[in-house]
C-alpha cells in the first residue's frame, strides 16, 4: 500500500455512507445489526465483520458521540477494583490494557507516568496503603504478560524528584511521592474512529446519522437523520450496544447512569507537567481525583462519580457541585488553588451501569453508583436482541467479543473465533517503525502508519499545514483528513470529535469557519 493512501476499505466519507445505507435498507438480511457506535458497538462491528459476518452498524449521531468521548482518556489495568475484590474485572483489566498497548493500538496507547504526592493531607497508613495497591498493579502487568519496557515498575520518590514531576504542587510540609505507570489513549474518540474503520475495512457498513425508531430481534425501523427517510434493515441477529440509552430500545434492561466529569485547563496554569497526578480524595481510601496533562496545550482535572437521575440527555451538563468537588480536591495539593475563572472547559460522561440492585425502601439509602461493579453483562431479550451494558473503554474489545459468542449462539450464525486481539487497528504498528516514519511526531501519535499521509496532504498545500488555531497542533490537513477518510459529515464532528476542539467553546468558535472551508474542499474532492 502507498503510504499517502488510507487503508485500503476503511475510508469513511459521505457518498459511501449514502451508498451503503441504501444497500443496508433494500431489504437483503445482514447477519448482525449493530445498534450504538460508541467503543463497544464499533468493537462488537470490528468482532463481527473480522469473522466473516455481513455487518450492519448504525448510530443516530456520530462515532463516539456518547459516553465513549468523555472518558479521561485512560486505558488501566484494574487497579481500583482490586481494593473492592473484583479480581476477575482487575485481571481483564490488566489483560486489556496490555493488548492494546502491545498488539491492537500501540500507536494510540502508550505508557502514562503518575505521581501521588505525599502531603501532609496523606497519612503515613494512606500512603502505605497506596504504595502496596501499586505495587499489586505491577502484579496484575505482570499476570497479564505485558511488557516491562511498556509499562514501568513503580517507585517511590524524593521531594524534589515528586516536584521535579509535578511542580505546581505545594513544596510545604512535601516528603515525597509515589510514581505510578497506567495505559493512556492519545483519543478516545479516534480510538472509535479507528475501530470503525478497521471494521469497514472487513466489509462492515458504518452508517451514522441512521437513528433506531424501534428494534426487534429481526432488524431495525430507522430513519435517516439527514433527509428524514425512514426504512427497515433486516438482520439474522441484533447487538444493543446504545450504552446509557440501552433500556430505550429492549424492554427490562435497567441502567444507572453515573455522571464523571472532567475540568479543562490551559497548561500555562499548572506549569510544565512530565507526568499526571493522583490527588487523594479526603476521607476516601480508595478514590482520586486525576489531573491528566494532554500534549495539546490543555490539562484535564477529573473525575466524579455521581448517579443521574431522569431523562438521559444527549450531551449531559456540568453541575457546578462538580466544579467545586474537582477544585477544592485539587487546591489541596497545589501552591495555588484553581480558580473558577481560570476553568476554560468541562465535560461529563455517562456510564452505562447495569442496576442489578433491588429497589431501596423507605429505610434503606440507594448503592452509590462508585460502589456499583463495573462488570459488564450481555443480556438477551424475549425476542433475541442482544444488549451488552456495563463495563468501561479500557475493555471494550472483550465486551464486543463477549457480545457477538452470544448473538452467534443465539441466533445459530456460522462463525468462527473471535479474533480481536490480535488484529491490528487502522494505523497500528510496532513502535520502531512508528518511531521511523517521516511524518511529525503529534501525528504519529494520532494516526499511527496513517500520518505519512496525512501529512503528504499538507505536502501537497502548505496552507493545510498550519495550524487551524494558535496553540493547538490540529493543523488544516488533519480536519480534511477527517472529512475524507474519517466519517466527519458536519463541524461538529470535526471539532467536538475526530478533533478536541471544541473543548474549549472560543476555540471552537475561532475554528468553526475553517471547519466549514474543509468540509466544502472534501465534499468536491468527492465529486
Amino acid at each position: 500500500m502507498s503510504h499517502t493512501r488510507a487503508v485500503p476499505g476503511s475510508s469513511l466519507s459521505a457518498p459511501r455512507r449514502l451508498r451503503e445505507l441504501a444497500e443496508a435498507a433494500d431489504g437483503t438480511v445482514a447477519d448482525v445489526l449493530v445498534v450504538g457506535l460508541g467503543a463497544t458497538g464499533a468493537g462488537v462491528a470490528l468482532d463481527a465483520a473480522a469473522r466473516g459476518l455481513d455487518v450492519v452498524a448504525v448510530d443516530a449521531h456520530d462515532l463516539a458521540f456518547g459516553t465513549s468521548r468523555w472518558s479521561s482518556k485512560l486505558i488501566h489495568g484494574g487497579l481500583r477494583y482490586l481494593a473492592s475484590a473484583q479480581f476477575d474485572v482487575a485481571h481483564e483489566s490488566a489483560v486489556e490494557r496490555g493488548v492494546l498497548m502491545t498488539r491492537t493500538a500501540p500507536h494510540l496507547v502508550a505508557a502514562q507516568p503518575f505521581v501521588l504526592p505525599l502531603t501532609p493531607l496523606v497519612s503515613t497508613a494512606q500512603a502505605a496503603l497506596s504504595w502496596a495497591g501499586f505495587r499489586a498493579g505491577d502484579m496484575l502487568r505482570l499476570a497479564a504478560r505485558t511488557p516491562r519496557q511498556v509499562l514501568p515498575a513503580p517507585r517511590r520518590l524524593s521531594a524534589t524528584e515528586a516536584r521535579h514531576l509535578a511542580p505546581a504542587v505545594r513544596a510545604a510540609g512535601l516528603r515525597g511521592g509515589l510514581l505510578s505507570w497506567d495505559g493512556k489513549v492519545a483519543d478516545d474518540a479516534r480510538l472509535v474512529t479507528a475501530l470503525a474503520r478497521t471494521a469497514a475495512a472487513h466489509g462492515a457498513r458504518v452508517l451514522t446519522r441512521v437513528r433506531v425508531l424501534e428494534l426487534t430481534g429481526t432488524g431495525a425501523r430507522i430513519r435517516d437523520e439527514l433527509t428524514g427517510e425512514e426504512g427497515e434493515i433486516r438482520a439474522r441477529a441484533v447487538v444493543n450496544a446504545t450504552g446509557v440509552w440501552a433500556g430505550d430500545l429492549v424492554e427490562g434492561v435497567r441502567i444507572r447512569p453515573s455522571r464523571g466529569t472532567h475540568l479543562v485547563l490551559r497548561s500555562e496554569r499548572l506549569g510544565a507537567l512530565p507526568a499526571g497526578l493522583h490527588v487523594p480524595v479526603p476521607g476516601e481510601t480508595n478514590r482520586f481525583v486525576l489531573v491528566l496533562p494532554q500534549g495539546d496545550g490543555r490539562v484535564y482535572v477529573g473525575l466524579t462519580d455521581e448517579p443521574v437521575e431522569g431523562e438521559i440527555p444527549d450531551v449531559p451538563e456540568v453541575p457546578e457541585t462538580d466544579i467545586g468537588f474537582l477544585l477544592d480536591v485539587l487546591g489541596s495539593v497545589l501552591d495555588a488553588p484553581v480558580g473558577r475563572d481560570e476553568i476554560v472547559g468541562a465535560f461529563a460522561g455517562l456510564r452505562p451501569l447495569l442496576d442489578t440492585s433491588a429497589p431501596a425502601g423507605p429505610d434503606t439509602a440507594p448503592t452509590r453508583t462508585a460502589d456499583i461493579s463495573r462488570r459488564h453483562a450481555v443480556l438477551t431479550s424475549p425476542d433475541g436482541v442482544t444488549t451488552v451494558v456495563g463495563g468501561k473503554l479500557t475493555t471494550y474489545r472483550r465486551m464486543a467479543q463477549d457480545a457477538v459468542d452470544a448473538a452467534v449462539r443465539a441466533r445459530g450464525l456460522h462463525a468462527g473465533p473471535s479474533t480481536t486481539a490480535a488484529l491490528p487497528l487502522v494505523g497500528a504498528a510496532p513502535a520502531e517503525r512508528l518511531r521511523g516514519l517521516p511524518a511529525p511526531r503529534h501525528l504519529v501519535r494520532r494516526y499511527g502508519t496513517e500520518a505519512v499521509a496525512v501529512h503528504a496532504l499538507a505536502a501537497q498545500d502548505p496552507a493545510l499545514a498550519d495550524p487551524v488555531l494558535p496553540g493547538q497542533p490540529v493543523t488544516g490537513a488533519e480536519l480534511l483528513w477527517a472529512a475524507l477518510h474519517e466519517g466527519a459529515l458536519d463541524e461538529s464532528d470535526l471539532l467536538d470529535r475526530r478533533t478536541r476542539i471544541g473543548l474549549v467553546a472560543p476555540d471552537r468558535a475561532e475554528t468553526l469557519e475553517a471547519a466549514r472551508r474543509l468540509l466544502d474542499r472534501a465534499a468536491a474532492t468527492h465529486v
